[in-house]
């Protein structure tokens, strides 16, 4: 991927649109084959960062491709209206401007802003007219573990105060248990909660116990219509890996073998470094192709990651690292 190339695939969006994952029956045969052989997919991804090593302008090309597949996030509990502002006014010129013009880029933003229900409203207000969508984490995020009908209302507020993309949370004690009828059945209900909202279900991988789990439990949820599979809620202590991210894209290459139809891949928690982002495209490139690379169907969940891209960046253009302070999110 060039420079050039990156610009073409920007100033293209939005990409054709794709169907939505209507789901399937729970195919409990299906969901008993998969398997996770660890030490060989550790073994591989223990491979990915050097051999996918890019330079020069092929990493400024792969890292702005990057910025445009953040889901820019904040979850904390002091949030404030003002710092949703702040945030959306980042998605909106994610780059700085001086940069974007000597790199010869222009209507360059992130791929969403992913808030809490309560600052859904004010996200949506300040992304007005700029296309980029609002996400919102919801189903008790981030333990998931409020009364179903609860959860469920909770998507729907979501959705009538104007997100596009519901970020659900399952139950990791059905994986824990292997009652996959219930998880099914959990995720099939917040699908169709979403309405025409696109649905993510992070799996908190970091609490399934084993990579055998995270390959079935990827597979329920894209039978009961995910849009996305999302890695962790960020709060976990273990979030985003990749020997967790080989095996839920090759769960959605699996799905698309058998069913024709695309499912989106969201790691989140714990990538803050330019090069894991391109680490993590290179990935998604090598097992699902270049398709996969666009925001329709990969995100980044971060926060802290573009402010390392745009260090980058610069250094890309002036040959110097500058102070994180010259890159603020807002």
């Amino acid at each position: 991927m060039t420079l050039t190339d990156t610009k073409t695939s920007v100033t293209r969006l939005p990409q054709v649109h794709l169907p939505r994952n209507p789901g399937m029956a729970l195919d409990l045969d299906w969901i008993a084959r998969a398997q996770a052989n660890q030490s060989a997919i550790e073994r591989r991804a223990a491979t990915l960062p050097g051999r996918r090593s890019v330079k020069k302008t092929h990493q400024a090309a792969w890292l702005l491709k990057a910025v445009t597949c953040i889901d820019l996030t904040t979850l904390s509990g002091d949030d404030t209206v003002g710092r949703v502002r702040r945030l959306c006014d980042k998605a909106r010129q994610p780059v700085r401007a001086d940069l974007l013009d000597q790199l010869g880029m222009e209507g360059l933003t992130t791929g969403a802003v992913c808030v809490y229900h309560d600052m859904v409203e004010a996200a949506v207000g300040y992304l007005e007219g700029s296309g980029i969508p609002v996400a919102a984490v919801s189903t008790g995020f981030p333990a998931g573990l409020s009364p179903l009908h609860l959860r469920i209302a909770e998507i729907e507020e979501s959705v009538k105060a104007g997100a596009k993309e519901i970020d659900i949370v399952i139950s990791r004690r059905h994986v824990l248990t292997q009652n996959w009828q219930a998880l099914y059945d959990e995720m099939k209900a917040f699908r169709e909660a979403c309405s025409d909202a696109h649905v993510k279900a992070i799996l908190a991988t970091g609490e399934l116990g084993s990579l055998r789990n995270v390959a079935r439990a990827s597979l329920v949820c894209m039978m009961a219509g995910a849009d996305f599979i999302k890695t962790s809620t960020g709060k976990e202590s273990v979030n985003a890996t990749l020997p967790v991210s080989l095996v839920m894209i090759r769960a959605i290459r699996d799905y698309f073998d058998a069913t024709g139809t695309h499912v989106g891949y969201k790691p989140a928690g714990g990538i803050s470094k330019a090069k894991d982002a391109i680490t993590y495209l290179a990935l998604m490139k090598d097992e699902l192709g270049h398709r996969w690379l666009q925001p329709d169907l990969f995100r980044f969940g971060a926060s802290s990651l573009l402010n390392d891209i745009e260090r980058q960046l610069e250094h890309h253009l002036t040959g110097a690292y500058s102070a994180s302070y010259r890159h603020p999110m807002g």
